[in-house]
């Protein structure tokens, strides 16, 4: 089997560096890779906090702190990734982006390394054709936020081979994932199901059964949910479910999966939830 010991992120984005973080707490080294240093440092200062969090609520000593920030090691080089094992694209979700870095990543990288894309809702094996190892190429969906959140999506392509599968599953238990197998469809496994079910709750909203407020307390009191409908759409972000939504009724032509107009609307006007400060409530 291929043994992973060196991991490459490519985005030290809120994905990115949750993934980075994750995998150095797991003992691997890590590259965070960035195109320019703002977005690199931001990414690193990101790190610190969640890491800090951690020491503060007794999940980890700081000695143990420091040993994880030393695993990352932050560049804006991406040839400093040539000795991976594993490289993890976390960059903005637009597929010419992410197949122009996976093209470079298989130029760049040794034969034997896995190439794995963090998308939620994009074709992988679209980006493993622009590679010459489609074979080693898979998805590996966290979910955020990366240090907490348990499930792992691996996504397996109709080129990806066994031993890539069973090599990432090890990977995933090692960093504490609880791993599952999904295929390569838009929104794989949790999108396939959780979308359609937030853009009806939107449907419910625009047609009057109820405030945006009753739906969630409903959701929450009546199902069990941490969150109401209105409340994870907020914090997964109104525009990353708007272009998830998109992809799913482009490949599926399925009406419940087709964004409502309300949704549109948010977006246009900037409101992207909890990360703009105003979605379908609002932030401080």
């Amino acid at each position: 089997m291929t043994e992973i010991r060196t991991v490459g992120v490519c985005g030290a984005g809120l994905m990115g560096n949750g993934i980075a973080q994750t995998c150095a707490s797991a003992g691997y080294d890590v590259y965070l890779a960035e195109v320019a240093d703002a977005p690199l440092q931001h990414g690193m200062s990101a790190i610190e906090a969640s890491l800090e969090k951690f020491v503060e609520r007794g999940r980890i000593d700081r000695a143990e702190r420091d040993r994880v920030l030393a695993r990352v090691r932050p560049t804006t080089r991406l040839d400093d990734l040539r000795e991976c094992d594993l490289a993890i694209e976390a960059i903005v979700e637009n597929a010419e982006a992410k197949a122009a870095l996976f093209a470079q990543l298989d130029a760049l990288l040794a034969p034997h390394a896995i190439l794995c894309t963090n998308t939620s809702s994009l074709c992988v094996i679209e980006l493993a054709a622009k590679t010459a190892r489609p074979n080693r190429v898979a998805g590996l969906h966290f979910f955020n936020p990366v240090p907490i959140m348990k499930l792992l999506e691996i996504v397996k392509t109709i080129a990806t081979s066994q031993e890539i599968v069973d090599a990432l599953f090890a990977f995933s238990r090692k960093l504490g994932k609880e791993p599952i197998l999904a295929q390569d469809t838009p929104g794989f496994v949790v999108n396939r199901l959780l979308v359609p079910y937030l853009l009806s709750a939107i449907r419910c909203y625009e047609q009057g059964l109820a405030s945006k407020e009753d739906i969630d307390k409903g959701m929450k009191l009546g199902c069990g949910y941490p969150m109401g409908p209105f409340e994870l759409l907020d914090f997964v972000g109104l525009d990353t479910t708007y272009y998830i939504a998109e992809i799913m009724f482009d490949e599926f032509k399925d009406p419940t999966m087709a964004p409502p107009p309300l949704l549109k609307r948010l977006v246009l006007a900037g409101r992207y939830g909890r990360k703009s400060g105003k979605g379908f409530y609002e932030y401080a």
